[in-house]
């Protein structure tokens, strides 16, 4: 059972498609991701979002934060099956508990930062820097939470190999979304950012 599980793993940027993307808004967003520490992953899991995104660091900032809530989502999903897994052993067993309940606590705090970025398209001045600060603090939260996720598995195994895999690859993307909220914060300070 574990084997098909493990088979059944895709991983990739579970989005969709919302416009047509132009050249300009491909280059757009291959900029955007060069300030990130995964610039490849970056790009693609973006590209899907270059046609409403459309040279929009706002815009830009709520997909990054979205595929990555759409990721942590899936991954949750993935690790809460594990749990039901025949043959885990007791510890491998904690250890896929103790992820479930802080990859819940990762969707949450995702989730807030996505409406906490929905909430501040036209907000500026002190306005702007509340939200901003939740909006950081909720995303480096999440990317923390993924982190403990992985690293709580001391028995070596296919389950900790599955879920090390899955959470290096969600890490990745979630640390690119932070990369762009902060260059949001900093060209809308700046006065260089387009709504």
């Amino acid at each position: 059972m574990f084997y098909m599980l493990v088979l059944v793993i895709i991983i990739g940027c579970t989005t969709t498609t919302s416009g047509a993307p132009t050249p300009t808004s491909m280059d757009f967003i291959k900029a955007s991701c060069k300030t990130t520490l995964h610039p490849p992953l970056c790009v693609r899991c973006l590209s899907a979002y270059a046609g409403s995104i459309q040279g929009s660091d706002h815009r830009l900032a709520k997909a990054a934060v979205t595929v990555s809530l759409n990721e942590a989502k899936s991954a949750a999903s993935f690790i809460s099956k594990l749990a039901r897994v025949s043959g885990i052993k007791p510890r491998e067993y904690q250890a896929v508990k103790d992820c479930i309940s802080t990859m819940a606590n990762s969707v949450a705090s995702l989730s807030q930062s996505v409406q906490e970025l929905e909430q501040m398209a036209r907000t500026t001045g002190q306005a702007f820097e509340w939200h901003m600060s939740n909006l950081e603090t909720w995303v480096g939260s999440a990317l923390t939470n993924q982190n403990i996720c992985s690293r709580g598995f001391v028995v070596n195994g296919r389950v900790k190999d599955a879920v090390t895999k899955r959470m290096v690859y969600v890490s990745q993307v979630t640390s690119n979304a932070l990369a762009l909220v902060n260059r949001f914060a900093v060209r809308h300070r700046k006065g260089i950012h387009k709504p």
